[in-house]
């Protein structure tokens, strides 16, 4: 786009110019030039010839023309947003909540029947996840009991402690911060959580606050979003900290609903902090450079906009239910979104072939599919949304991804679970960890939610990736990838 926006005032401002030349040499007619000898030069080239002969201020002009165009482009574009850091949140290790510890708490509850029981265990035996994952600690408790004061305490240990870390990291001082930004899907208490960060850190009092809630686990990536564009619209150098959480202490469900059972099983504890900067300067030391974002929101088609909902079940139990059109849903507006942010990303190669087979497509009527843009042309690394063992497969189906690009998704899901929206971003610790991403690599984030929404954030790394000492794989980074899973 800024290419394109270049081009633009270039060619706007050239055709200003040739637009008045064009003029004078009309009201005041020149006499012929000998460069006019020749029919085949006076037939292709003798215009332009002879406007600069006519008119040797025309060069200057194209000059002009130029210098105008770069300082436009210089003045009218946004500053650059940069990650500087990030830092996801790591429990304690006695909430380590493995298979077997996972069915403890269903026993000690004493709420399920024994088909619900059965259920949930087929269920997490083959969701991918693995014994290390992490739960609130009221799951461990010998009477369990979610309540207001648990959900707090778990949205204040993950938000605070990854904070405190991001803050350590960037060495930015709390006073600094220019907007916060808080995204929790399904708990949002009143005061805000925004305003339980602001009153322990001390916040200043012009802090922007932006407090999301209901958005499904895409929020993570469209907070980053919505930091990006409050500090492209800034006219001064600004911090933007984004703390993307989700808590499950008040989302436990204890009916029989198959479709709401499900979320017992796969959802876990997880939160990060990530610092957005548009200042310059921080290019040498930031981590990753956004390069494009994009957000689309399919809820205007209904089965869409059930294919995930809270809702009460028929004994009045209050449930999140993940229906069988999830998948397809997925799928289907993955390509939607793709068409979009496609011509934005892919090299012309790739956009050719797809231009060519859409109009083969339309020719034959529909005999012939169009072909999916090979993704692997623009993108190095893929953080996908790990919102299950079989959103990844059908992402993977979809992009025509290998199980290399996949690995992040698959390793997260099983050493972390579903950590909703926070969870992108232990995708890319894990590539942080393994030492992968390179000065120069393009990430895509991709992000699913309720509503049914998609969102995408493609990044440019700053520098090379190395492990670092609070990075949440550290302890075990070695024993991945897995070979089975």
């Amino acid at each position: 786009m800024s290419n394109f926006k270049f081009l633009q005032a270039f060619f706007g401002t050239l055709l200003l110019t040739l637009t008045f030349l064009f003029v004078e040499r009309t009201s005041n007619p020149v006499q012929s030039s000998p460069i006019r000898n020749g029919v085949l030069i006076e037939s292709l080239i003798n215009p332009l010839l002879h406007i600069i002969y006519t008119h040797p201020t025309f060069l200057l002009s194209c000059i002009w023309c130029l210098v105008l165009s770069i300082l436009y482009y210089y003045t009218s574009s946004p500053n650059p947003v940069f990650l500087l850091d990030f830092s996801c949140f790591k429990p304690n290790p006695n909430q380590k909540c493995s298979y077997k510890a996972s069915e403890l708490f269903v026993l000690r509850t004493n709420r399920f029947s024994e088909e619900s029981q059965e259920f949930m265990r087929k269920i997490y035996l083959r969701s991918g996840l693995g014994d290390e994952t992490y739960a609130p600690k009221f799951v461990f408790q010998s009477n369990p009991k979610a309540d207001l004061e648990s959900a707090f305490d778990e949205a204040q240990e993950g938000m605070f402690s990854s904070i405190n870390s991001v803050l350590s990291k960037t060495n930015i001082d709390p006073s600094r911060i220019d907007c916060l930004i808080v995204t929790c899907g399904s708990f949002s208490p009143m005061p805000s959580l925004t305003s339980l960060i602001v009153n322990h850190f001390k916040l200043k009092s012009d802090v922007k606050t932006y407090n999301f809630s209901g958005m499904g686990c895409s929020s993570g990536v469209m907070s980053i979003d919505l930091a990006a564009n409050v500090l492209k619209q800034s006219n001064k150098i600004g911090y933007a900290l984004v703390v993307i959480i989700e808590t499950i202490n008040l989302n436990w469900y204890y009916g029989d609903s198959r479709p709401m059972l499900v979320t017992n099983c796969i959802f876990r504890v997880g939160c990060v902090a990530a610092m957005i900067t548009n200042d310059p300067s921080c290019r040498r030391v930031a981590k990753m450079e956004l390069v494009h974002s994009l957000r689309t929101h399919h809820g205007a088609n209904d089965r869409a906009y059930k294919a995930a909902f809270q809702e009460e079940d028929d004994k009045g139990c209050t449930g999140f239910s993940l229906t069988k059109d999830l998948i397809p849903v997925a799928g289907m507006f993955l390509r939607e979104h793709i068409k979009i942010l496609g011509p934005r990303v892919l090299p012309l190669s790739q956009l050719g072939m797809y231009v060519y087979s859409v109009i083969r497509s339309t020719m034959t009527r529909g005999a012939s599919k169009p072909i999916v843009p090979d993704f692997t042309k623009a993108f190095d690394h893929f953080c996908i949304h790990t919102g299950g063992k079989a959103v990844i497969e059908q992402v993977g189906r979809v992009l025509r991804l290998g199980e290399e690009l996949t690995e992040p998704a698959r390793m997260s899901l099983h050493r972390f679970g579903n950590t909703s929206s926070s969870l992108v971003f232990y995708e890319l610790a894990y590539l942080e960890a393994k030492g992968r991403v390179k000065k120069g690599d393009r990430v895509w984030m991709l992000g699913f939610g309720t509503g049914f929404k998609v969102g995408s954030l493609v990044w440019k790394a700053l520098l090379d990736f190395a492990n670092e000492r609070d990075n949440p794989w550290s302890d075990c980074i070695d024993r991945y990838p897995l070979k089975s899973w």
